[in-house]
């Protein structure tokens, strides 16, 4: 075959290859709905660090039909101290902005406990509203209190991860508010990282130490970090007592805010509240 011949081939089989043009076909009519969430939009902003809130507020939502659950993180330091807890507050306006841009939401939680007693409940509602003014905001702190007075708890057995001087701070905030505090209980642990790896053994073996033998209404466990949800109605059944945690509480009232009103009591007696 000559090079003349092999060309002309190659030209032809190139000229039947070649694709016919596209017919585009523009403005398909289509109609909408009111979505994934027709019932509720809860925001969830979440520290950077944590490895758990989002685990348990999944376990806490799961079978919600017509709610949804938008997360955004905030950057924040592993270390909890005073000074880390603070630094969040120029970054919690913009953390709620990146939930769902252009769209409200009924509810916002902002997940951090100690940052919340840090900073004060009203600091952290008008940051959040900065960005999303329609919300209703609230926070760990904000949501363990609700959860004590929906048992009308007054003496509260408090447990946390969190090093002496972020505990003197939580102790007061909560005495402030009107509860008494008689048993405080800490891992002393300021590691981030390290809170979220205590296990639910430990957890149940602090509740323990912190109930036996002392007059409480109510177990609160202070902070997102820490692991409840799955294990709460074994611990409630132990001590005999209603047990609560921060993202327990916090999913808890982001619902109740929200409008859901659904008892759930495989997840503990405050989610019949």
């Amino acid at each position: 075959m000559s090079i003349d011949t092999e060309v002309g081939m190659k030209s032809r089989r190139a000229a039947k290859a070649k694709p016919a043009a596209t017919e585009l076909i523009e403005h398909i009519p289509f109609k909408t709905d009111a979505g994934l969430a027709p019932k509720a939009r809860v925001g969830l902003i979440v520290l950077a660090s944590d490895n758990t809130i989002e685990h348990e507020f999944r376990l806490a939502f799961a079978g919600q039909k017509g709610v949804g659950l938008f997360e955004s993180r905030l950057y924040n330091s592993t270390t909890i101290t005073p000074e880390t807890l603070a630094a969040m507050e120029p970054l919690i306006s913009g953390a709620a902005e990146l939930l769902l841009p252009g769209t409200d939401l009924d509810v916002i939680g902002y997940g951090c406990t100690s940052a919340s007693m840090v900073l004060g409940e009203k600091k952290i509602s008008a940051l959040v509203k900065k960005a999303k003014p329609k919300a209703k905001v609230t926070n760990p702190i904000s949501a363990a209190f609700a959860a004590f007075d929906a048992f009308k708890a007054k003496r509260i057995a408090v447990l946390t991860p969190y090093r002496a001087d972020v505990n003197a701070i939580v102790q007061k905030y909560i005495e402030k508010a009107g509860y008494e505090v008689p048993v405080f209980g800490s891992f002393n642990e300021e590691n981030d990282t390290t809170v979220a790896n205590i296990d639910i053994p430990s957890l149940k073996k602090g509740i323990a130490t912190i109930t036996k033998g002392r007059d409480v209404d109510m177990v609160f466990v202070s902070c997102t970090g820490l692991r409840l949800v799955e294990a709460v109605t074994d611990i409630e059944k132990a001590v005999g007592l209603p047990v609560t945690s921060s993202n327990h509480a916090l999913a808890w009232h982001c619902m109740r805010l929200a409008g859901i009103k659904t008892k759930r009591p495989q997840l503990g007696r405050l989610y019949t509240k």
